[in-house]
This record gives structure tokens, sequence and C-alpha cells, in this order.
């Protein structure tokens, strides 16, 4: 979500000019603003003047400074060809989301206006920061799009990392109440309220991105670094409402499932058919116990039809426990690395600057932008309508969709109720 490239940052020709007074920093990093240096004309035929050198940094200076990575050519047609890839990947994913249900009728209802909002946000990732963050890897980690761009570019990493996290908490709270209110809730689940819902995400996530823009935390933006702010309180603020706080409410709505569906496993035993040693002791008064036994699988099967429906919804249950269960799973090993390395570096390195390795960010970064390559095909694996239109879509076949999908839907239907189970 944030980009940090640093580097050296002095590259002059100084054959006619000697710079007088230079002031040192920590590990040779020079934040904009804090070295204004002057030129000094050399004499002709002179050898520039001797320069003072500087003492050794101070018990409390650190070494803040992160060197620009040097590539050979195998290494920058890997780099190159792996963030190409993920990005590509990424944009085709979350486009057949969009196109899937602002296209298909049957998948056209409130729940799915999340998804489209989640595929929006996670599209966003991939088309406004992801390229700028490739080709800065692919030269070293050095910043070369400006000053300016710099914070619009914060912006657009902030805002849109934090829908796509914030969208998933509030699938996470759409599934709870979906699972537990299921008489209450389908009525209240309409677009308007999905749409404030969305709303609201896009305007808290756009929250993270105002204080730096408007002083309260300057981002560290200078010609070869991009870094967001490193303020304590802005840190402690951004990561808690873009990471903490939600995931906190994800992994609840998960347990509040998971026992939901625990629940409902152990409501749903049934006892099932006479055993098979009971069947043995029938003799030549066995059509006392043959009644008895008849009337047993009469009420057996009395019994599965009125629980037709509390089956239906055990299903459901542990449908959304599992699939909730992986999305939650899958969001937390991608993004807490680096939201760990976000809350602890300003602790660690100072709030000027990074300390951190070069590698470890990026890699932890990539790995966080990943999650917005993996939601679309998680959504797809457990939901049959959205495998079946993508797989409608990428083989060309645009007509009679929503008549497949409906056929499809029967079909399943016969299936279930040719094959009931018995013992759940």
């Amino acid at each position: 979500m944030v980009l940090a490239a640093n580097g050296s940052h002095l590259y002059g020709n100084v054959r006619p000019f000697a710079l007088e007074e230079p002031r040192a920093l920590g590990g040779g990093r020079m934040i904009g603003g804090s070295w204004p240096p002057r030129l000094v004309k050399l004499p002709a035929g002179g050898t520039p003047p001797a320069l003072p050198t500087a003492g050794p940094p101070a018990h409390n200076d650190s070494q803040c400074g992160e060197h620009i990575l040097s590539y050979g050519s195998l290494e920058k047609v890997v780099i190159g060809a792996a963030l190409s890839l993920i990005t590509l990947l990424t944009v085709a994913g979350n486009c057949l989301v969009v196109i899937s249900v602002c296209f298909v009728k049957k998948l056209r209802q409130p729940s799915n206006y999340l998804i489209v909002s989640l595929a929006l946000a996670d599209l966003s990732v991939a088309l406004a920061v992801m390229p700028f963050v490739s080709v800065t890897d692919l030269i070293g980690g050095e910043w070369i799009f400006g000053r300016l761009f710099c914070n619009v570019f914060i912006a657009m990493d902030v805002m849109c990392c934090t829908a796509s996290i914030l969208t998933l908490c509030v699938i996470s709270i759409d599934r709870y109440l979906g699972i537990t209110r299921p008489l209450t809730y389908p009525v209240r689940q309409n677009g308007r309220c999905m749409a404030k819902m969305i709303l609201c995400v896009w305007l808290l996530s756009a929250s993270i991105t105002l204080p730096p823009l408007f002083g309260w935390a300057q981002n560290v933006n200078d010609e070869k670094v991009c870094l967001i702010s490193q303020d304590f309180g802005y840190t402690i603020y951004s990561t808690a409402v873009a990471f903490y706080i939600p995931m906190s409410v994800m992994l609840f709505m998960y347990y509040q499932i998971y026992k939901a569906a625990k629940r409902s496993a152990a409501k749903h035993k049934f006892a099932g058919f006479p055993r098979a040693e009971e069947m043995e002791g029938i003799s030549m008064n066995g059509v006392v116990k043959l009644h008895k036994e008849s009337e047993e699988c009469t009420n057996f099967s009395r019994l599965l039809k009125h629980e037709k429906k509390n089956i239906s919804i055990f299903k459901r249950e542990q449908k959304a426990a599992t699939t909730l269960g992986i999305i939650v799973g899958a969001f937390t090993v991608c993004w807490l690395p680096f939201f760990l390395l976000s809350t602890a570096r300003p602790f660690i390195c100072g709030t000027a600057c990074s300390c951190i390795p070069l590698w470890v960010e990026r890699t932890f970064l990539w790995l966080g932008y990943a999650n917005s390559l993996i939601n679309p095909f998680i959504y797809a694996f457990f939901n049959r309508d959205l495998r079946t239109t993508y797989r409608n879509l990428l083989q060309c076949r645009y007509r009679n969709i929503n008549r497949k999908l409906s056929a499809a839907g029967m079909h399943e239907a016969l299936k279930l109720a040719e094959k009931p189970e018995f013992v759940l």
C-alpha cells in the first residue's frame, strides 16, 4: 500500500563547481529541503578547496538510507515478467467480476453489489498503483515520477487498498447477518442499503488519505524518495482503520458463523434407518417387528420433509463459514506482514525515513497486492453462477448466459432432490 523508494541523491558533475559547507546526514540520506547547498565557482586551473570533513555521527543517529538495488539483465527480465503477470491477471480477474455482475441478470442482486465494489477497488489498485510500483521496482527502487505525483500516488494507493480491505470487512458482516437472521435480513437487503454501505466504505478510505495532504502528517517526498508519512500518530491511525480493526471484525464474524454452523450440525443429526443387527432378530413373529420398522421409516421420512428447510439453512451456513474462512485466511496472510512492518517502521527508523531493507519492503508490499489478485478467484471457486459466467465469457459465448444459469440451477436442484442426505 505504501511506496518506499529510497536511494542516494547526489548525482552531480562537480568539475567546474564545488559545494560549500555541506551538512552530513546519517546514512548519507538527504531529505528534500534539509540541505540547501551553495555553489562556489572554482578559479581557472585551480583545485577545489578542501571540504570540511564531517565528524562521526552522533550516537542517536540512525542509518536510514536505503540503496538503489542494482539488477542484471536476467533479473530485470524475471522481475518485470512476474510483476507484469500479477498486474494483468489482477485486471483480468476483476474485470470478469464486474462484467459478470453488471450484465448477467441472475447475478444482479444487492448482495453482489459489495463484490462489485471489491472488484472495482482491486481493479483500481491494478490500474492506478501497480504499474508505477512495477517501474520503480524494475529500476531498483528509485522514484522517478516527481514530487507532485508522489502525493497523488500515495493517496490513490492508500485509498484503493483500504477500500478493498474495508469491503472485505463489510462482506463478512453481510454474510453473518444473512446467516443469523435469514427471515428479516432479506427484507432489509436492498440496493439503496448496499449503496449507502459502499459509499461509507469509500469515504472512510478517503479519510485516511487526507491528513498528509492537509498538513497533519507530511509524506517523505523528494526527488528520489516517495514514502508515506512516518508520523507516529498518523501511522497508528491509518494502520488501525485500514487493517487492524477490519481484520478483528472479520475474525469475529467468521467465529460467529462457525459457531452457528456447528450448532446446526449438532441439531440436524438423524438416527437413520434401523441397524443391521436389529433386523437379524426378525423370525416367525417378524410381522409385528416389520410393521414397527415400517412405522419408524415412515416417521423418519416425515422428519426429513419437515427438516428440509433447516437442512438447506445448515448447508448455507457451512458454505458461508468455509468461504469466509478462506477469505479471512488469504487476507491475513497477504496483508499482515506488510502492516506489521508499516506499524513498527516509525518506531524503529524514526519519522524522517526508512531503514528497512528495500527488498523486504517490496516483497511484503507485493504480497499485499496479491490479495487483489486472488479475491475474484476465491469467489468464483465457491459460486457456481460466477464460475459458469466466467467460462462462458472466456469462451466468447455471450448469448443466452441467463438461460444457461437458470438451467444449471434447476439441474442442480433436481440432483439434490434425487439424492437426499440422511446423515449430516
